[in-house]
């Protein structure tokens, strides 16, 4: 498990690195007062970049447990460990409900 939380934060530091120039990047190829030929080198130099460096590569994931599915993005924990810690009283301003 903890491979996959580190890919997960080498996924989100390269994102974060790179995030600036993909937004000048896409800001350059939607724009259309420029010419299509500038518009065309963005568009190759977007596509040239690192697949991670998209922010749709990011998946959250439990810090705890590196759980990627029913991941509370709040607290960032899957919902056993955050049911367990809630229970612990770990977390706060959570408590267990009853009506």
């Amino acid at each position: 498990m903890r491979c996959r939380i580190l890919r997960d934060i080498n996924a989100r530091q390269a994102v974060a690195n790179n995030e600036v120039t993909r937004q000048a990047y896409r800001f350059i190829t939607r724009n259309e007062t420029l010419p299509a030929r500038v518009r065309h080198q963005a568009q190759l130099q977007l596509n040239a970049m690192p697949k991670q460096s998209s922010p749709t590569y990011i998946h959250n994931r439990c810090v705890a447990t590196g759980h990627g599915s029913g991941v509370l993005r709040e607290f960032k924990l899957c919902r056993f460990q955050f049911r367990l810690k809630a229970l612990n009283g770990e977390l706060p301003g959570v408590k267990k409900s009853s009506w």
